[in-house]
């Protein structure tokens, strides 16, 4: 049973799902929204609006807790100066999830994640 675990292992180590996790917050930084697994989807959203509440204070310490768990330049500067300054007077809820379709290949429930 997973009665009150933390997060979701989505079938990788723990270097492998930190990796996936950043990518997908990358991603999300550059484009504002992507299609991905439900799953996946669900556990970027709480990694995804952590960030946005850090970088919403906007000062310097913000941007080297960005780079941390980002480790790129071009997506820190636009989430700390551009993004997280729309949601200054929002208390969470920065993105929404829909759920869209059954992929085809494996069954699996894909959904879109976006910034509201």
């Amino acid at each position: 049973m997973r009665h009150k675990h933390g997060y979701r292992k989505l079938g990788r180590t723990s270097q492998h799902r930190a990796a996936l996790l950043k990518n997908l917050a990358i991603s999300m930084t550059e484009h504002g929204k992507m299609e991905t697994t439900l799953p996946k989807a669900k556990e970027l959203r709480s990694y995804y609006e952590k960030l946005i509440s850090k970088a919403a204070s906007g000062d310097f310490n913000a941007h080297r807790a960005i780079f941390a768990m980002l480790q790129c330049k071009a997506s820190t500067n636009k989430l700390v100066n551009e993004i997280a300054p729309k949601y200054a007077d929002r208390d969470g809820g920065y993105t929404r999830i829909i759920k869209t379709r059954i992929r085809r290949g494996d069954a699996t429930p894909m959904a879109i994640i976006e910034l509201v």
